[in-house]
């Protein structure tokens, strides 16, 4: 009871200290900006993102695999593909806003 007294409302701790780290080191890879922004339009499967991006396959699903962990994206079974979107609102949002402002500026 006497911690919680000490701290302090805009205090974070460690657990959501560490997920917006993670989420803004997801961010700053400009292959996974790349794939985030293909998502926030349609969903895609592997094969479709890797030719709308010209990359190998193993590269974007390195990177989805990184952004699924991070519960960024997600997927859907259909048949034997796998159909990725987006998972998070708020990150997309986020995304969104500062590209806005990147073409702003």
């Amino acid at each position: 009871m006497e911690e919680q007294l000490n701290q302090h409302p805009y205090d974070l701790d460690e657990e959501t200290l560490f997920l917006v780290s993670q989420t803004f080191k997801a961010l700053s890879d400009p292959t996974r900006i790349r794939i985030l922004n293909l998502l926030f339009h349609k969903e895609h499967s592997v094969n479709e993102i890797a030719e709308a991006l010209e990359l190998r396959q193993s590269t974007v699903s390195h990177q989805l695999r990184f952004l699924k962990n991070l519960r960024l994206v997600k997927y859907r079974r259909e048949g034997t593909s796998l159909f990725y979107s987006y998972d998070d609102e708020h990150v997309m949002h986020m995304l969104k806003q500062t590209i806005e402002h990147s073409k702003h500026s």
